[in-house]
């Protein structure tokens, strides 16, 4: 579908009633106007004015897709930061926003998550079936500690299985 070159003014009225429907980041609203082909001064203009009348706020919009996609995706820290990286939520506002929810929070998500799995894993003996849930718990992007304290299996893990440091991954 060819793209629609439209206005500034039609653009902050289309932006405006989909961000007054549900929360929407500021690479969103760009992105949405980019394929418009709005110039880069007036897509500026727009998010200050959406930011202005509060229709756009990362930081309000990162604390609601965190908790969204921890409690209904049964996501952990990592994968929600990274999902917010792509987004271009800022650094600060990623931390911020993530230390601020409680690790009884994935601890909550990760528990029933491993259990449901534990009963489809196939595996020859329990150290194989820990180490198949681990990878999963940490393809869904939580932590070691996180699993540790869900798996109870401390002496199964080897030791190259070590944490990495969050900032390592940005």
């Amino acid at each position: 579908m060819p793209s629609t070159k439209i206005t500034e003014r039609e653009a902050l009225l289309r932006l405006s009633a989909l961000c007054s429907q549900a929360e929407h980041c500021s690479y969103e609203m760009m992105e949405k106007m980019r394929r418009w082909e709005l110039s880069d001064e007036e897509q500026a203009r727009v998010v200050e004015r959406l930011m202005k009348d509060k229709f756009v706020d990362d930081e309000r919009f990162a604390r609601v897709f965190a908790l969204d996609k921890i409690r209904y995706n049964k996501w952990g820290r990592r994968k929600v930061e990274q999902a917010l990286w792509l987004k271009r939520i800022d650094a600060d506002i990623r931390r911020r926003v993530l230390d601020d929810i409680d690790g009884e929070e994935y601890l909550a998500v990760l528990r029933p998550l491993l259990k449901s799995k534990r009963r489809s894993v196939r595996a020859a003996n329990e150290r194989e079936r820990n180490m198949k849930l681990m990878r999963f718990a940490l393809g869904r992007g939580f932590g070691m500690d996180e699993i540790k304290a869900c798996l109870d299996c401390d002496d199964d893990i080897p030791d190259d299985y070590i944490d990495a440091d969050d900032d390592d991954m940005m």
